[in-house]
């Protein structure tokens, strides 16, 4: 197929993963393998077993020698658990032994390969979770790997590129992202991807603006075509006039200022002009991006996500695994508090023992603290270990997706009582542990002042309470243009479950998208909002605003936006104060 025919500045948005501003030529890589899917005679399959096999034993030679590559970068060996992920599932028996029985009703190795990957993928597409829907793109690497040995197509070396120039692929693996030389990779641009792949969270990592999830950007471009990366906006431009290449030279040259400016904030306090103090906070994953909470000075982690902890395996983690775990990160925390997440995950068959049966709307079914409860034994097992790991460092225990009091009162007893195994077994834990709730269904708003009684801290899950409030599903594009976390009655609940909180004298955040985007950190703390959690590389910027306006007139704000009849209005309102408030920051018009 010939390339598109492009005109000047041709603009394209995509899903900025990794921020900043990259300017440069096209270096195309995309070599996709064409796969031979073919029937095969019944004499041919052992030998079809055999080729497969030493793919899977080549692919684990072509990692293993990355991994003793990448381990000699002390950058980068923060992030060796991903090859560590990909290790383990060329071991998946669902991957292997799937293929191999595919291979025995006489499909070719690729065809078999190809079947097995296509029913892995859709498992992950069924999880409500974008993080955890993500880890499909591992298995997806690791069987791009497989069908390229499978093809014959040589093993792509992003490190041998040795030109200055931007990166264009239909999708990179985060095996090939951690060989990219950051003098020579100004940026790169994917077909595929999402915001919380291995590939973008190792970009962000490295520094290396990205757009990814372009669909078809490698049927446009071409070698040393010149192209605009704009990784904060999503904004991707091919062939860009002399006006567009000088306004974004312009760009990237206030951006790159702005970076250098906001380091002087990094080891500031998080506090307003009139002194009131907002913790800034982390959101972790996996417990090796607790380098990302350092890097950017966030004060603890807000929200650790424990689901990936029950992935890609064939049992759960047992006790003794998953308090080691939550112990590291509090040793990795350096005395601040780590707020642990229980299961956030539902009948999404990868936690294979449980053997639910699919459900129809698994984002309203058995999922989160439902799923918990009616998974005691299981339950019990991770409370066990965050108890013991309290007695490690300063640990809060919250519950996602609560609807109403006997489900807390359910999660309180069943804490008591293993508090009193612990008792006598002899085993220390923090008998003061803070228990708070995830507030992201309509009904916990309603009843916030009665849910205020029962816990410690409120920690306000945006990202799932838009959706459930306005009845849109965000993954869908018919109606994702409904989700806006800007609409009155959006503020209307955060207002109402602040309100709720401070009555009964606990602590609220809000650990959602909300939080880290600098826009509306004035209105976050004008609702009440005592800490915020983020994506850690979201804490400078909102440092920056919070030590540059203040709480009151946050609330003046909050007043004004309450009036408002709809999203458009809030929106305006907002951006025209903080433009006003911070020019160097908000003064740059959107695209």
């Amino acid at each position: 197929m010939g390339k598109i025919k492009l005109a000047i500045d041709t603009y394209l948005v995509g899903i900025g993963v990794s921020p900043g501003i990259a300017i440069g030529k096209v270096n195309l890589i995309d070599q996709r393998p064409l796969v031979d899917q073919s029937l095969i005679a019944i004499s041919e399959v052992d030998a079809e077993i055999s080729r497969f096999q030493k793919a899977v034993d080549r692919g684990r030679e072509q990692l293993q020698k990355i991994k003793k590559t990448v381990s000699k970068q002390p950058h980068l060996r923060e992030h060796l658990y991903i090859l560590d992920t990909h290790l383990l599932i060329l071991e998946d028996e669902m991957l292997v032994e799937g293929t191999k029985k595919e291979i025995r009703a006489q499909v070719n190795a690729e065809g078999a390969l190809t079947r097995v990957l296509e029913q892995l993928r859709a498992l992950f597409d069924n999880i409500d979770d974008e993080y955890l829907r993500e880890r499909r793109s591992d298995v997806d690497a690791v069987g791009d790997r497989l069908l390229r040995i499978l093809s014959g197509v040589s093993e792509r070396n992003i490190g041998n590129i040795g030109s200055k120039s931007l990166v264009v692929a239909h999708d990179l693996s985060p095996a090939e992202t951690m060989q990219m030389d950051r003098s020579n990779v100004l940026g790169f641009i994917t077909d595929k991807g999402g915001r919380t792949s291995h590939t973008a969270i190792l970009a962000r990592s490295l520094d290396i603006p990205a757009v990814v999830g372009l669909e078809s950007v490698t049927s446009m471009v071409a070698d040393e075509m010149p192209v605009i990366i704009d990784g904060s906006s999503g904004v991707v431009i091919l062939k860009p006039s002399e006006e567009t290449l000088k306004e974004y030279q312009e760009r990237k040259q206030s951006y790159d200022y702005l970076e250098q400016d906001l380091e002087k904030y990094r080891d500031l306090p998080s506090v307003t002009t009139d002194q009131v103090r907002v913790p800034l906070r982390g959101n972790l994953e996996i417990a090796s991006d607790v380098i990302q909470i350092k890097k950017h000075a966030a004060e603890g982690i807000g929200l650790y996500r424990t689901e990936f902890l029950y992935l890609g395996r064939s049992e759960p983690p047992d006790e003794d695994e998953q308090y080691q775990s939550y112990c590291e990160i509090l040793k990795q925390a350096n005395g601040e508090s780590v707020t642990i997440r229980t299961l956030d995950i539902g009948g999404d068959k990868f936690v294979p023992e449980l053997n639910l049966e699919d459900e129809a709307n698994p984002a309203m079914g058995l999922r989160a603290i439902r799923f918990s409860l009616h998974e005691e034994r299981l339950f019990k097992v991770q409370l066990r270990a965050i108890l013991r790991a309290s007695s490690c460092g300063h640990v809060r225990v919250l519950f996602p997706m609560i609807s109403g009091v006997a489900e807390i009162r359910a999660c309180k007893k069943m804490i008591s009582d293993i508090q009193a195994q612990l008792d006598d077994e002899g085993i220390p834990y923090d008998p003061d542990l803070a228990i708070g709730i995830m507030i992201e269904t309509p009904s916990a708003v309603m009843i916030s002042s009665l849910l205020a009684q029962e816990v410690d801290f409120f920690s306000v899950g945006t990202n799932d309470l838009i959706q459930y409030f306005l009845a849109v599903d965000r993954g869908n594009e018919h109606v994702a243009y409904l989700y806006d976390p800007l609409h009155p009655a959006i503020l209307r609940a955060l207002k109402m479950t602040c309100d709720a909180a401070d009555e009964a004298g606990i602590e609220v955040c809000i650990c959602g998208e909300m939080a880290g985007e600098s826009l509306y950190a004035l209105v976050l703390v004008g609702l009440g909002f005592h800490e915020l959690s983020m994506n850690p590389a979201c804490v400078p910027r909102v440092k920056r605003v919070l030590r540059q306006v203040s709480k009151h007139d946050g609330e003046d704000l909050v007043k004004q936006l309450l009036s408002l009849s709809t999203s458009k209005e809030v929106s305006t309102i907002i951006e025209q104060e903080m433009r006003k408030r911070l020019p160097v920051l908000f003064s740059q018009p959107p695209i």
